[in-house]
């Protein structure tokens, strides 16, 4: 997915004419996940319009601290705030997931999954947990 705006897609572009031949796939898909994250978020802004009734719902569901720090911030600054603008979304029936699988390839939808950033676990490997591979050696 390209970025909406044509500077962004200028300093993409010129980045992977740069970049390492190896590396080249790698950072387009990461251009094409991150553009079509970039398109949901900025949806919450230009179609849905976030309201002050949308803000306060969103603060209910924070913990103390993060709460009264956002009150303290106030709505025009948070309004463009990713989890708030996620929040959002999910609340007119729009959910991230479901956005990036209708319009990402199957190929990046699963990168953008397995990356941490979906709705599902990612699984921790047995380094991350402190045990050693078997295909390790030893």
């Amino acid at each position: 997915m390209k970025h909406p705006s044509p500077e962004a897609r200028k300093n993409q572009a010129e980045f992977l004419r740069n970049c390492p031949p190896e590396q080249r796939a790698f950072f387009e898909q990461n251009f094409r996940v991150g553009n079509a994250a970039y398109l949901y978020h900025q949806q919450a802004l230009i179609l849905e319009e976030p309201t002050e009734e949308d803000f306060q719902h969103w603060l209910e569901g924070l913990p103390e601290n993060i709460r009264r720090n956002k009150e303290a911030e106030g709505f025009e600054k948070c309004r463009t705030h990713v989890p708030f603008t996620r929040h959002v979304m999910e609340r007119r029936d729009i959910g991230m997931d479901d956005w990036m699988k209708r319009n990402l390839s199957d190929e990046d939808y699963n990168f953008w999954q397995q990356s941490g950033q979906g709705n599902v676990p990612v699984p921790i490997s047995d380094e991350k947990k402190g045990a050693t591979s078997s295909n390790e050696p030893k």
